[in-house]
């Protein structure tokens, strides 16, 4: 009798352990944790990364980065941060550039850190005062606006070489590559322009005349419109990003406003624009290109972005030290995140 009440529990153990492996085999079981949707935010005058967790809206982690970090994103696969850095001084409009301390050229780069320990890896050379960057769809190349030299490089990531220099007029800012990886648009402060280049021979196609003073440049996940924010005109215009042609100028409203940073829906429907010292959020419906909706957040507001479900907006708020989250459905302002010193760009993802 013991015999077989042993025999019997071998036989039950031996199956559960079959039944356990082949749930394992197809995928059953417990899953692993999906990866939190991260924000980062760059912090011009502390030198470092916020990063904050979405699912809390709290600060996580402070990265160091290196000297003026401001244009932010994160690499297509998803394993690094990519953050421009710049020795060069602060030199808002107006300022006697004579007055100023020399730039510390050897600090100029494009910093990259691993997502996954948060550290610090490298820095590559990029060109003088690096100040925003796209990256190509597959990760290979990234393409830099150096603000002092009034020029575009084009970094190699495998080797880490500026591979080319593309003069593309005075105080280069913006940066935005289409979603095909076809084209470059970069905005020229000085010249109140876009110059389109031609990601295959590194050339520029086409300037394209919008106001004075553009910032950034977004694309719609269809790539056919391009919004370029411009500060000193207080209004946005809209490209066919396919023609590389102006199709119209949106004016901003607001009292004061002075259009800087943009990010566009995930679904393409809305673009979001930051408006500087004025304070607000200027909500575009792309369809119409009417602007739907004005969101007061802060003192000056610059680097935005939307999270992957569109559910909410954060806006970078320098002078508050702080970074600003938006119910997008609602308009309204959920919480003030305390990050470093001058908050200035905005990257998530998971």
């Amino acid at each position: 009798m013991k015999r077989n009440f042993l025999m019997f529990a071998v036989v039950i153990a031996s199956g559960a352990l079959a039944a356990c492996r082949q749930a394992a085999e197809q995928g059953g079981g417990e899953q692993p944790a999906a990866p939190s949707l991260l924000v980062y935010c760059s912090n011009e005058d502390s030198n470092n990364i916020s990063v904050i967790d979405a699912s809390t809206d709290s600060v996580v982690a402070t990265i160091f980065v290196g000297k003026r970090p401001r244009g932010i994103r994160v690499t297509p696969d998803g394993k690094s941060l990519l953050v421009a850095v710049s020795g060069s001084p602060k030199a808002p409009p107006g300022a006697d550039e004579s007055k100023l301390p020399p730039p510390d050229r050897a600090a100029d780069g494009v910093a990259i850190i691993e997502r996954a320990s948060r550290k610090l890896v490298k820095t590559l050379r990029s060109g003088p005062d690096p100040e925003t960057f796209a990256i190509s769809p597959d990760g290979a190349r990234i393409f830099v606006s150096n603000e002092d030299a009034s020029t575009a490089s084009v970094v190699d990531v495998a080797s880490g070489t500026i591979t080319h220099t593309v003069p593309v007029g005075g105080e280069p800012e913006g940066v935005g590559i289409t979603p095909d990886g076809r084209y470059v648009y970069v905005t020229s402060e000085d010249d109140g322009d876009v110059a389109v280049i031609d990601t295959s021979t590194i050339q520029v196609l086409r300037r394209i005349k919008v106001r004075q003073r553009p910032r950034t440049v977004v694309f719609t996940p269809d790539g056919a419109r391009a919004y370029v924010t411009n500060e000193q005109g207080a209004c946005v215009s809209v490209i066919d990003a396919r023609k590389h042609e102006l199709v119209g100028t949106i004016p901003i409203p607001d009292a004061g406003a002075k259009p800087m940073g943009a990010a566009v829906s995930p679904d393409g429907k809305l673009v979001y624009v930051s408006n500087g010292r004025g304070g607000t959020v200027s909500v575009i419906d792309a369809a119409t290109d009417k602007i739907v909706r004005s969101i007061t957040v802060g003192k000056r507001v610059w680097g935005i972005g939307v999270t992957p479900d569109g559910k909410k907006i954060y806006v970078a708020d320098g002078p508050s030290n702080a970074v600003a989250v938006i119910d997008a459905a609602s308009g309204q302002v959920l919480r003030q995140i305390a990050a470093g010193s001058v908050p200035w760009g905005i990257a998530i993802a998971r």
